[in-house]
């Protein structure tokens, strides 16, 4: 086997490009190692000073010596003495795709990526338990009925009407004024 690999090394490119094109599927392994072996660190080369990724650059080489390998196997490339120029060519091309894709992730995140927006008040991130528990018991019986009910009940305000005996719109209206209070209450009557 040293000699045939040694054969493989002394081929030229255009050789190379003709036993992968002339063989029979699975019996060029060693063809397209050798092939690969030559110009993945090219394709690599590439990729790194045009798409700046190194990962990036790995995945270019894979994408296409792989089409290269295809092409070649299925006789559409009609100059194989040509086939440093078709690797570097088709190099070109899917690293300008690859460019152009990111351009419009990166348009599509900064358009529908509001980074100014906030979860939620950074003074309110860390809920104090008791202050709530005191403002909570602070508020009339029927307003802490309707909050515990329609919060830790999980009740909506047609079933909370009906054990109440008034209208759900009523209870709507008690819900509205009563989380009002209780969060005047909780951030010390300043509204935000």
């Amino acid at each position: 086997m040293p000699d045939a690999q040694a054969t493989l090394e002394a081929a030229s490119d255009e050789a190379l490009a003709r036993r992968i094109a002339g063989g029979l599927a699975g019996s060029t392994d060693a063809e397209e190692a050798e092939l690969y072996r030559r110009f993945a660190p090219r394709v690599r080369l590439y990729g790194r000073r045009h798409l700046q990724n190194e990962a990036a650059a790995d995945d270019l080489a894979q994408d296409v010596l792989l089409l290269t390998i295809e092409r070649l196997r299925a006789g559409e490339i009609r100059q194989p003495e040509d086939i440093g120029s078709f690797i570097l060519g088709t190099s070109r091309m899917m690293a300008r795709s690859e460019r152009r894709v990111a351009r419009r992730r990166d348009a599509l995140a900064a358009r529908f990526t509001d980074t100014t927006v906030q979860t939620g008040p950074t003074s309110l991130a860390v809920l104090d338990a008791p202050r709530v528990a005191a403002c909570l018991r602070a508020l009339a019986e029927r307003d802490r009925l309707v909050v515990l009910l329609t919060f830790y009940a999980d009740r909506d305000a047609p079933g909370i009407a009906q054990d109440l005996g008034c209208s759900p719109g009523a209870v709507r209206a008690i819900r509205h004024r009563a989380m009002a209070r209780l969060r005047d209450c909780v951030t010390g009557g300043a509204r935000t």
